[in-house]
């Protein structure tokens, strides 16, 4: 049993890159792939990750904006990725919080997610990730959540 720290006062290096991460997610979870590649990784840091959702016909709703459902996916996802960056590949993590604020109508265009870990402890990870269309500046979705972490 790896021993984790209580909190991390300073960010450190996270434990597993991003190929790594897509590496564990493609093993763990193949099924997010079901549409192809539009899912990616592309950064993870100390205490934080940046993922992109591809645009994907599937994910237009009625207006011709994305779906809430897409973006509610693509927070998840990404808090998930950055807990698994900065503890190491534990799939058992799991989702006990999600809120969200859908600011704006996103256009048919990628979706890029910030995400920042405000809190990483033993059992608890918290924090927020914020969704733009990609090339835009605005935010289109904010959201927080929490996952729990097997002890």
């Amino acid at each position: 049993m790896s021993e984790r720290p209580a909190m991390r006062e300073r960010a450190t290096p996270p434990v597993m890159s991003a190929p790594e991460v897509e590496a564990f997610l493609e093993r763990e979870f193949p099924e997010i792939y079901l549409d192809g590649r539009i899912w990616r990784v592309e950064h993870v840091g100390p205490l934080e990750a940046r993922m992109r959702l591809a645009f994907h016909p599937r994910h237009v709703r009625p207006g011709g904006t994305l779906s809430g459902p897409a973006m509610m996916t693509l927070a998840d996802l990404a808090l998930y990725v950055a807990v698994l960056a900065n503890v190491g590949p534990v799939a058992l993590a799991v989702t006990t919080n999600l809120s969200f604020n859908f600011l704006r109508k996103p256009p048919r265009a990628a979706l890029v997610a910030d995400t920042r870990l405000l809190k990483l402890g033993r059992r608890l990870a918290v924090g927020e990730v914020t969704i733009r269309s990609e090339g835009a500046d605005e935010p289109v979705c904010h959201a927080t959540g929490t996952y729990a972490l097997p002890g």
